[in-house]
């Protein structure tokens, strides 16, 4: 009896895991349990004003980002991983950097270059007068542009490993059957790197569709922009919570195809380093260009343009509220690196110590949280608590204690919210550093007399510390562009520098949100040159 009864009991790695999924798994399915009681009028309004719309312009971006990371991260993967052209070893790095600046920050910048009031179109009106035409940046194309320069580095990254570990054996294999260099490259080596190019592309979408602060730049609707309308303009929560359900499908959706590339990965061929293929004459120079211009259009001139607008306004605009902004959006960060940092740690060590199919489920619904979008994430962690906070005041109130809130609006809600968002940000590094650890390893420090606690001070805090460090970092940084989350779950006038970017742009004063955006970009140089230098080493 006391066997059948311990083998229904959970182990103790579900029993770790589980309070920590649950910050991911309940609001998922607050938002899905929308799908279970469907209000007539609210899909009576979205469908006739809302869903064919953002329906269309989601299609439409899904299908244009695609199409465009994959122009731009496959060819500059190529060239920096195979060939050899003038500038090659910079460009290897270099074209990493655009993952510093938030798609956001890209957008208000290209738009205050390329909209009709903006110094090109200005200059090209001054030196060919006002019948010079050039293409509408705020549009649909304008929108794709944008976040294609903006996600191009999830796929250059993949594919260049991917293509660094084919190596020249595969193109020269193909080449002994006959077949051309470019025809080798087609049917050869992309064909081999798909696994990556499709796990490049899925983390490239889901940005996209994850993406708040662009799409409202240009007033592109799209499902993010519909939940805060619905939840902020309408008030209307259960219309926000029927979107966001629907978004949560498109995210499975991709969830399930990067799972099935995944899977894919296992006919990759590991081959030794060969010799790069020398490019000669004019394809030398057009590598060259190619890599440079498009690193100067996602980085170069918009950090130079970013700078040049700090310039005017420091001296008006960096007054007595920055210090807060600042110190706002440096305590949200703190505090949510270190709790999720914590969080993984207990994951990491559960998914070694337990290996139970129960607790490897839990681990991975735990770090499903990035995958979803923040607008998804603060409806689902909202209504719960607006919920928890109704049947607290209901009970307070036959003791003559009133309030208008109790937990809404608190940064302990925010904090809830980016913890789902980046457990997985944060899982990844410390993950690994616990599976560097060896089980002999163990098994000799508990030879030598330590204990439990002893052996977690002098074996496992040491290896793990350059682990916990990289995701408190990567996290912190990750907290501080976050935009959608901390714009729909903030306290009244609790701004940060990301609420204060929205703010000015929403009302198209770039240079004023270059400022705050300026702070952004540099703090997330700190993860792009330790992914460089991991990559690079």
């Amino acid at each position: 009896m006391s066997f059948m009864s311990s083998r229904l009991l959970p182990s103790r790695g579900v029993l770790c895991a589980l309070p920590i999924a649950l910050l991911t798994v309940v609001p998922l399915l607050v938002v899905l349990s929308s799908l279970l009681d469907p209000q007539a009028e609210v899909w009576s309004h979205l469908l006739d004003y809302v869903l064919p719309g953002v329906l269309w312009n989601t299609l439409l971006l899904v299908v244009g980002v695609g199409a465009g990371v994959l122009l731009l991260g496959v060819p500059l993967a190529w060239l920096t991983a195979v060939c050899t052209f003038p500038g090659r070893r910079f460009f290897g790095w270099a074209l990493m950097l655009p993952l510093a600046m938030p798609a956001y920050v890209l957008a208000f910048v290209q738009v205050g270059l390329l909209d009709f009031t903006g110094p090109v179109q200005t200059l090209l009106r001054s030196a060919f007068g006002t019948s010079a035409w050039f293409p509408q940046i705020r549009s649909t194309g304008g929108v794709i542009l944008v976040l294609s320069m903006a996600f191009y580095p999830y796929v250059y990254l993949l594919a260049r490993n991917a293509f660094l570990t084919q190596g020249r054996r595969a193109i020269e294999a193909a080449q002994t059957l006959g077949m051309s260099r470019r025809r080798a490259f087609f049917v050869v080596a992309v064909p081999m790197a798909r696994p990556w190019l499709i796990g490049g592309v899925t983390l490239a979408l889901m940005e996209t569709l994850a993406d708040f602060g662009t799409v409202s730049i240009f007033n592109f609707d799209t499902f993010t922009t519909a939940i805060y309308k619905a939840w902020f303009a309408l008030f209307n929560l259960p219309a926000a919570s029927q979107l966001a359900s629907l978004l949560v499908m498109f995210v499975l959706m991709l969830v399930a195809l990067e799972q099935w590339g995944r899977g894919a990965r296992s006919y990759q061929v590991r081959s030794a380093h060969a010799e790069r293929i020398a490019l000669h004459g004019r394809l030398r120079w057009l590598a060259t260009l190619w890599c440079g211009t498009v690193l100067l259009l996602a980085f170069v001139v918009p950090m130079m343009q970013l700078l040049v607008w700090v310039k005017g306004v420091w001296a008006d605009d960096f007054d007595a509220r920055y210090p807060a902004f600042i110190g706002r959006s440096l305590l949200l960060a703190v505090m949510a690196a270190l709790l999720v940092t914590l969080l993984a740690l207990v994951l990491a060590y559960a998914r070694r110590r337990y290996r139970d199919a129960g607790t490897h489920w839990l681990v991975r619904l735990a770090t499903l949280g990035y995958a979803v979008p923040g607008t998804v994430l603060a409806v689902g962690v909202f209504i719960p608590v607006a919920w928890l906070d109704n049947v607290l005041l209901a009970a307070l109130r036959p003791f003559g204690l009133e309030a208008l809130a109790i937990f809404k609006g608190t940064l302990a809600v925010m904090l809830l919210a980016l913890a789902a968002r980046f457990l997985a940000v944060g899982f990844q590094p410390v993950d690994t550093a616990m599976q560097r650890i060896t089980r002999s390893q163990e098994e000799a420090a508990r030879s030598l007399g330590l204990n439990g606690r002893q052996v977690a001070a002098r074996l496992y805090l040491p290896l793990l510390r350059g682990g916990l460090l990289s995701a408190a970092l990567l996290v912190f940084v990750d907290v501080l562009k976050e935009m959608p989350i901390t714009l729909m779950t903030r306290a009244f006038g609790w701004d940060t520098l990301a609420v204060r970017v929205f703010e000015m742009t929403s009302e198209g004063m770039w240079d004023r949100a270059a400022l705050p955006s300026l702070f952004i970009v540099l703090a997330g140089l700190v993860p792009v040159v330790l992914l460089i230098r991991k990559t690079e080493s």
